[in-house]
Protein backbone atom coordinates (compact mmCIF):
# COMPACT_ATOMS: atom_id res chain seq x y z
CA UNK A 1 0.00 0.00 0.00
CA UNK A 2 2.78 2.42 -0.82
CA UNK A 3 1.95 5.97 -1.78
CA UNK A 4 3.14 7.64 -4.99
CA UNK A 5 3.98 10.77 -2.97
CA UNK A 6 7.65 11.33 -2.22
CA UNK A 7 6.70 12.32 1.33
CA UNK A 8 3.66 10.37 2.60
CA UNK A 9 0.96 12.02 4.69
CA UNK A 10 0.26 10.58 8.13
CA UNK A 11 -2.32 11.36 10.81
CA UNK A 12 -2.29 10.89 14.56
CA UNK A 13 -5.55 10.93 16.54
CA UNK A 14 -4.66 11.28 20.20
CA UNK A 15 -4.52 13.45 23.32
CA UNK A 16 -2.04 16.22 24.05
CA UNK A 17 0.91 15.85 26.43
CA UNK A 18 2.37 19.28 27.35
CA UNK A 19 5.64 17.67 28.44
CA UNK A 20 6.15 16.46 24.86
CA UNK A 21 7.07 12.87 25.62
CA UNK A 22 3.85 11.05 24.86
CA UNK A 23 0.53 11.51 23.11
CA UNK A 24 0.11 13.76 20.11
CA UNK A 25 3.48 15.45 20.64
CA UNK A 26 5.42 12.17 20.65
CA UNK A 27 3.47 11.02 17.61
CA UNK A 28 4.19 14.19 15.63
CA UNK A 29 7.90 14.04 16.50
CA UNK A 30 8.14 10.39 15.51
CA UNK A 31 6.19 10.71 12.27
CA UNK A 32 8.32 13.72 11.32
CA UNK A 33 11.63 12.15 12.34
CA UNK A 34 10.83 9.19 10.10
CA UNK A 35 10.18 11.31 7.05
CA UNK A 36 6.43 11.74 6.78
CA UNK A 37 4.24 14.83 6.77
CA UNK A 38 2.39 14.55 10.07
CA UNK A 39 -1.12 15.87 10.67
CA UNK A 40 -3.13 15.57 13.89
CA UNK A 41 -6.56 15.52 15.46
CA UNK A 42 -6.61 16.21 19.20
CA UNK A 43 -9.07 14.25 21.35
CA UNK A 44 -8.15 15.59 24.79
CA UNK A 45 -6.01 18.15 26.59
CA UNK A 46 -4.05 17.03 29.63
CA UNK A 47 -2.25 18.80 32.46
CA UNK A 48 0.79 16.54 32.55
CA UNK A 49 4.52 16.44 33.15
CA UNK A 50 7.15 13.74 33.50
CA UNK A 51 5.86 12.91 37.01
CA UNK A 52 2.22 12.31 36.17
CA UNK A 53 -1.14 13.60 35.00
CA UNK A 54 -3.02 16.13 37.12
CA UNK A 55 -5.97 16.79 34.83
CA UNK A 56 -7.74 15.79 31.63
CA UNK A 57 -10.06 17.97 29.55
CA UNK A 58 -11.79 15.97 26.79
CA UNK A 59 -12.40 17.73 23.50
CA UNK A 60 -16.16 17.76 22.74
CA UNK A 61 -17.01 14.88 20.43
CA UNK A 62 -18.64 17.24 17.94
CA UNK A 63 -15.38 19.13 17.57
CA UNK A 64 -13.37 15.92 17.16
CA UNK A 65 -15.78 15.09 14.32
CA UNK A 66 -15.28 18.56 12.84
CA UNK A 67 -11.48 18.21 12.97
CA UNK A 68 -11.62 14.86 11.18
CA UNK A 69 -14.16 15.95 8.58
CA UNK A 70 -12.27 19.14 7.72
CA UNK A 71 -8.87 17.46 7.52
CA UNK A 72 -9.97 14.42 5.51
CA UNK A 73 -11.87 16.60 3.04
CA UNK A 74 -8.57 18.21 2.05
CA UNK A 75 -5.61 15.93 2.80
CA UNK A 76 -5.14 12.40 1.48
CA UNK A 77 -3.85 10.37 4.42
CA UNK A 78 -1.63 7.36 3.73
CA UNK A 79 -1.52 5.97 7.27
CA UNK A 80 -3.17 6.86 10.57
CA UNK A 81 -2.29 6.08 14.17
CA UNK A 82 -5.05 6.13 16.79
CA UNK A 83 -4.14 6.58 20.45
CA UNK A 84 -6.20 6.48 23.64
CA UNK A 85 -9.97 6.60 23.17
CA UNK A 86 -11.97 6.86 26.38
CA UNK A 87 -15.61 6.90 25.22
CA UNK A 88 -17.91 5.14 22.82
CA UNK A 89 -18.91 8.44 21.23
CA UNK A 90 -15.32 9.25 20.29
CA UNK A 91 -14.70 5.71 19.04
CA UNK A 92 -17.78 5.88 16.84
CA UNK A 93 -16.82 9.29 15.44
CA UNK A 94 -13.35 8.01 14.50
CA UNK A 95 -14.77 4.85 12.93
CA UNK A 96 -17.40 6.77 10.96
CA UNK A 97 -14.84 9.30 9.71
CA UNK A 98 -12.22 6.77 8.60
CA UNK A 99 -14.50 4.17 7.05
CA UNK A 100 -15.56 6.09 3.88
CA UNK A 101 -12.09 7.65 3.39
CA UNK A 102 -9.99 4.80 4.65
CA UNK A 103 -6.22 5.42 4.68
CA UNK A 104 -3.90 2.75 3.37
CA UNK A 105 -3.05 1.72 6.93
CA UNK A 106 -4.78 2.13 10.28
CA UNK A 107 -2.69 1.44 13.40
CA UNK A 108 -4.44 1.36 16.79
CA UNK A 109 -2.50 1.68 20.04
CA UNK A 110 -5.18 0.62 22.54
CA UNK A 111 -3.92 2.64 25.52
CA UNK A 112 -5.83 1.27 28.51
CA UNK A 113 -3.34 0.56 31.30
CA UNK A 114 -0.80 2.95 32.82
CA UNK A 115 2.75 1.80 33.61
CA UNK A 116 1.65 1.87 37.25
CA UNK A 117 -0.91 -0.81 36.42
CA UNK A 118 -3.88 1.52 36.80
CA UNK A 119 -6.74 1.04 34.33
CA UNK A 120 -7.13 4.28 32.36
CA UNK A 121 -10.38 3.48 30.53
CA UNK A 122 -13.66 2.28 32.05
CA UNK A 123 -15.59 -0.79 30.89
CA UNK A 124 -17.67 1.25 28.45
CA UNK A 125 -14.54 2.70 26.84
CA UNK A 126 -12.89 -0.71 26.66
CA UNK A 127 -15.94 -2.18 24.95
CA UNK A 128 -16.04 0.74 22.50
CA UNK A 129 -12.42 0.22 21.48
CA UNK A 130 -12.93 -3.53 21.16
CA UNK A 131 -16.13 -3.24 19.12
CA UNK A 132 -15.61 -0.06 17.05
CA UNK A 133 -11.89 0.40 16.49
CA UNK A 134 -10.13 -2.96 16.76
CA UNK A 135 -12.01 -4.43 13.74
CA UNK A 136 -11.21 -1.24 11.81
CA UNK A 137 -7.47 -1.52 12.40
CA UNK A 138 -4.88 -3.17 10.18
CA UNK A 139 -2.64 -3.45 13.25
CA UNK A 140 -3.18 -3.12 16.99
CA UNK A 141 -0.25 -2.73 19.38
CA UNK A 142 -1.28 -3.72 22.92
CA UNK A 143 1.18 -4.35 25.72
CA UNK A 144 0.57 -7.41 27.87
CA UNK A 145 -1.80 -5.78 30.43
CA UNK A 146 -3.79 -4.16 27.59
CA UNK A 147 -4.13 -7.45 25.76
CA UNK A 148 -5.34 -9.03 28.99
CA UNK A 149 -7.95 -6.27 29.37
CA UNK A 150 -9.13 -6.73 25.78
CA UNK A 151 -9.48 -10.48 26.25
CA UNK A 152 -10.55 -10.56 29.90
CA UNK A 153 -7.74 -12.90 30.88
CA UNK A 154 -4.64 -12.91 33.14
CA UNK A 155 -1.53 -11.05 32.06
CA UNK A 156 0.97 -13.41 30.39
CA UNK A 157 4.22 -13.93 32.27
CA UNK A 158 6.33 -15.62 29.58
CA UNK A 159 6.62 -16.28 25.86
CA UNK A 160 4.38 -19.32 25.99
CA UNK A 161 1.68 -17.22 27.65
CA UNK A 162 2.02 -14.60 24.92
CA UNK A 163 1.65 -17.21 22.19
CA UNK A 164 -1.42 -18.61 23.95
CA UNK A 165 -3.18 -15.26 23.42
CA UNK A 166 -2.81 -15.41 19.63
CA UNK A 167 -6.16 -17.12 18.84
CA UNK A 168 -8.10 -14.71 21.05
CA UNK A 169 -6.38 -11.66 19.60
CA UNK A 170 -7.05 -12.86 16.05
CA UNK A 171 -10.70 -13.30 16.95
CA UNK A 172 -11.00 -9.61 17.87
CA UNK A 173 -10.98 -8.83 14.15
CA UNK A 174 -7.90 -6.64 13.59
CA UNK A 175 -5.76 -7.38 10.57
CA UNK A 176 -2.76 -8.13 12.80
CA UNK A 177 -1.54 -7.66 16.37
CA UNK A 178 1.84 -6.67 17.71
CA UNK A 179 1.81 -8.02 21.27
CA UNK A 180 4.52 -6.06 23.10
CA UNK A 181 6.54 -8.03 25.63
CA UNK A 182 8.13 -5.20 27.58
CA UNK A 183 6.38 -6.29 30.78
CA UNK A 184 8.18 -9.65 30.81
CA UNK A 185 11.03 -10.00 33.29
CA UNK A 186 14.62 -10.40 32.19
CA UNK A 187 17.01 -8.68 29.86
CA UNK A 188 15.09 -9.25 26.65
CA UNK A 189 12.06 -7.40 25.24
CA UNK A 190 10.51 -9.73 22.67
CA UNK A 191 7.40 -8.68 20.78
CA UNK A 192 5.07 -11.12 19.02
CA UNK A 193 3.63 -10.22 15.61
CA UNK A 194 0.38 -12.13 15.13
CA UNK A 195 -1.15 -12.24 11.65
CA UNK A 196 -3.99 -14.34 10.24
CA UNK A 197 -1.70 -17.25 9.48
CA UNK A 198 1.54 -16.84 11.44
CA UNK A 199 3.21 -15.70 14.64
CA UNK A 200 6.65 -14.10 14.41
CA UNK A 201 8.95 -13.08 17.24
CA UNK A 202 10.54 -9.65 16.91
CA UNK A 203 13.53 -9.81 19.22
CA UNK A 204 15.05 -6.95 21.18
CA UNK A 205 17.12 -6.33 24.29
CA UNK A 206 16.06 -4.24 27.25
CA UNK A 207 17.64 -0.78 27.38
CA UNK A 208 18.94 0.25 30.80
CA UNK A 209 17.13 3.58 31.19
CA UNK A 210 14.28 5.11 33.15
CA UNK A 211 13.37 7.36 30.20
CA UNK A 212 10.35 5.33 29.19
CA UNK A 213 7.68 8.03 28.94
CA UNK A 214 5.76 7.65 25.69
CA UNK A 215 7.45 4.49 24.42
CA UNK A 216 4.16 2.90 23.37
CA UNK A 217 2.99 6.01 21.51
CA UNK A 218 6.37 6.32 19.86
CA UNK A 219 6.59 2.70 18.68
CA UNK A 220 3.10 2.67 17.15
CA UNK A 221 3.80 5.97 15.39
CA UNK A 222 7.14 4.68 14.08
CA UNK A 223 5.39 1.63 12.64
CA UNK A 224 2.77 3.91 11.09
CA UNK A 225 5.49 6.00 9.44
CA UNK A 226 7.26 2.98 7.98
CA UNK A 227 3.96 1.56 6.66
CA UNK A 228 3.25 4.92 5.03
CA UNK A 229 6.60 4.65 3.26
CA UNK A 230 5.54 1.29 1.81
CA UNK A 231 7.28 -1.21 4.09
CA UNK A 232 5.74 -4.64 4.44
CA UNK A 233 4.25 -5.09 7.91
CA UNK A 234 7.01 -7.33 9.40
CA UNK A 235 9.69 -4.99 8.05
CA UNK A 236 7.87 -1.91 9.38
CA UNK A 237 7.65 -3.45 12.85
CA UNK A 238 11.29 -4.56 12.94
CA UNK A 239 12.59 -1.21 11.65
CA UNK A 240 10.44 0.75 14.10
CA UNK A 241 11.56 -1.39 17.02
CA UNK A 242 15.22 -0.84 16.14
CA UNK A 243 14.62 2.91 15.79
CA UNK A 244 12.91 3.03 19.21
CA UNK A 245 15.79 1.13 20.81
CA UNK A 246 18.17 3.77 19.46
CA UNK A 247 15.87 6.54 20.77
CA UNK A 248 15.98 4.90 24.21
CA UNK A 249 19.75 4.46 24.11
CA UNK A 250 20.21 8.14 23.24
CA UNK A 251 17.65 9.44 25.75
CA UNK A 252 20.45 10.32 28.20
CA UNK A 253 21.25 13.26 25.95
CA UNK A 254 18.00 14.93 27.06
CA UNK A 255 17.37 16.66 30.37
CA UNK A 256 13.57 16.90 30.59
CA UNK A 257 11.74 17.04 33.91
CA UNK A 258 12.31 15.27 37.20
CA UNK A 259 10.30 12.11 36.65
CA UNK A 260 10.15 9.48 33.92
CA UNK A 261 11.85 11.16 30.97
CA UNK A 262 11.08 10.86 27.26
CA UNK A 263 12.93 9.00 24.54
CA UNK A 264 15.06 11.02 22.10
CA UNK A 265 12.86 11.19 19.01
CA UNK A 266 15.46 13.09 17.00
CA UNK A 267 18.44 10.96 18.01
CA UNK A 268 19.56 10.62 14.39
CA UNK A 269 20.33 14.35 14.31
CA UNK A 270 23.67 15.17 15.92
Amino acid sequence: MATSRCIPNTLTIAGSDPSGGAGIQADLKTLSALGTYATSVITALTAQNTRGVSGVHPVPVEFIAAQLETLLADVAIDAVKIGMVASREVAEVIRDALTPQRPGWIVLDPVMVAKSGDILVDDVGIAAVRECLVPLADLITPNLPEAAVLLGCPVPENRAGMEALAPGLRALGAGATLLKGGHLSGGECPDLLITSNAVTWIEGHRIDTTNLHGTGCTLSSAITARLAHGDALPDAVATAKTWLSQALEESHRLDVGQGRGPVHHFHARR
